[in-house]
């Protein structure tokens, strides 16, 4: 039904610049760290994922909704932002409820913080996805997630967090 604001809930992953770096010329010994938001939308104990496209890095590999927090973005903007781009939905952002970081074995690290959001508006579809599937929480360990994700989609399944 287009148009009805969906209540669901959902968390969302961020990597934060702003709070964590006050001075972007700050230079770390370790890995590069990525600044990424992302979105775990929860209806009827179901959660969106989407599937990596075959053209992109770690391809075919499950993922939530979101992406990089822009120059001058919160988390919350970025969120906004990218859950319009990548579903057409415009989210309300909730309080955060965790945060996760993790470093790539062959390089580069994020930094992800989630957000509560409660409400969205418009139709979902699918502008960037191989596929998107709404999958209960305890089938989260079957499908190949990002490493990043990994922690997360155990304490998922196991119902920890939701």
């Amino acid at each position: 039904m287009p148009g009805p604001v969906s209540h669901f809930f959902c968390c969302v992953y961020t990597k934060r610049v702003q709070e964590d770096q006050p001075n972007s010329t700050q230079r770390s010994a370790g890995p590069a760290l990525r600044f990424v938001a992302a979105a775990l939308i929860v209806r009827d104990g179901e959660v969106l994922i989407g599937q990596r496209r075959p053209d992109q890095p770690m391809a075919l590999r499950w993922e939530f909704p979101g992406g990089k927090i822009e120059s001058g973005e919160s988390p919350e903007q970025a969120l906004v932002r990218e859950l319009e781009e990548e579903l057409g939905i415009q989210a309300i952002i909730g309080p955060r409820i965790t945060r996760i970081r993790h470093n790539y074995r062959h390089g580069g690290a994020v930094d992800l913080q989630f957000f509560a959001v409660h409400e969205f508006s418009g139709e979902m579809q699918n502008r960037i996805y191989h596929e998107v599937r709404w999958t209960r929480l305890e089938d989260l360990p079957g499908y190949d997630f990002l490493a990043a994700d990994r922690s997360l989609i155990r304490d998922l399944a196991a119902g920890k967090l939701l």
